[in-house]
């Protein structure tokens, strides 16, 4: 029986069409700034923003104590500093600042924002992820930090307190005893900024963050691509993307963390110490305890980040699918 002259033809079309598939299957698809329903992004987002700060915030302020305190006067590591935290404050402890905390939820969305409409607009000039990433994540965290470093400089001074004294520059009035009401402290504390340095002291530390943040979401995004992209290479063709991307973040988040945590170290004691130049403050850190001194909170930093990632990786990537513009949510190509 003689084949059909288009027989052939049709067989090599099936072929690409498997190889397409096999080829879309072991890429991670990325859904792009104007595949989204920004109406549901925004919603969803501070939804997701806000359980993400409530389940890593008391790793954050471990870590902010670890790196302010003289070398181990308080803690011996992050267990040691949950432990005796947990026993003389309570659970409660481990929330010192928290309401304040959740006003970054505003430079949240800027950040992501910001992200999305720089990848969008770098990709007019080149196609490649890392490079889209670097300039989008640099880009993203300026924006932020010009929002959420006053905010931190209130709530780090409140991470300070402890049960009967402070570990940094101020401490908070309460001579009669009672409870301050919801938001009292920060008044004191933000009072206290005010006649010590000013307006300019809700900067203090604010090139600090730049030279901490901007590199840690420049490094992350480039590294989570690239993971993201050697680890779909390796898997098999039908491993879901998410379970790929669920490895990449923490992945992406050690290495960055592992990389800005010097500068993250001296930011903080830039912030809470009252301190105003980045090389004085280094140069006493490297005499009083030596290159040592320079991964303070780095595991409080990374285990924060660990869980935090898995969820905001995970977490993002069903956002953006779940804010997909009516039209495309049936795309095969999703």
């Amino acid at each position: 029986m003689r084949q059909r002259p288009d027989a052939g033809v049709q067989e090599l079309d099936r072929r690409d069409t498997i190889g397409a598939d096999m080829e879309d299957k072991r890429n991670i698809q990325i859904i792009e700034w104007e595949h989204l329903d920004k109406k549901k992004f925004y919603v969803f987002g501070v939804c997701m923003t806000m359980m993400i700060r409530v389940s890593v915030y008391p790793f954050t302020l471990i870590r902010t104590r670890l790196q302010v305190q003289k070398g181990k006067s308080l803690y011996n590591g992050t267990f040691d500093a949950f432990v005796k935290i947990l026993r003389t404050e309570g659970a409660a402890g481990f929330y010192r600042g928290f309401l304040v905390n959740t006003f970054t939820l505003i430079s949240g969305q800027c950040y992501v924002t910001t992200y999305e409409l720089t990848r969008k607009y770098v990709s007019q000039y080149s196609s490649s992820n890392t490079v889209k990433s670097l300039v989008a994540g640099g880009s993203a965290s300026l924006v932020a930090q010009s929002i959420t470093v006053p905010i931190d400089v209130v709530s780090q001074h409140l991470m300070m307190q402890r049960k009967g004294e402070s570990m940094g520059r101020f401490r908070v009035h309460n001579p009669d005893g009672k409870q301050p009401v919801v938001f009292g402290q920060t008044k004191d504390i933000i009072l206290q900024i005010c006649r010590a340095d000013g307006f300019r002291g809700f900067y203090r530390g604010y090139v600090a963050s730049l030279l901490t943040y901007i590199p840690n979401s420049a490094v992350w995004w480039p590294f989570y691509h690239f993971y993201a992209e050697q680890l779909s290479r390796l898997s098999p063709d039908d491993c879901p993307h998410l379970v790929l991307q669920a490895i990449a973040g923490p992945l992406a988040a050690a290495t960055a963390s592992t990389i800005t945590n010097p500068m993250d170290v001296i930011r903080a004691r830039v912030q809470v110490e009252g301190k105003s130049s980045i090389i004085n403050t280094f140069r006493q850190l490297m005499a009083e305890e030596g290159p040592w001194g320079l991964t303070k909170g780095l595991s409080a930093r990374i285990i924060s980040a660990t869980p935090s990632t898995i969820v905001i990786v995970v977490g993002y990537e069903t956002l953006k699918k779940l804010s997909l513009r009516p039209e495309l949510v049936d795309s095969r190509h999703w």
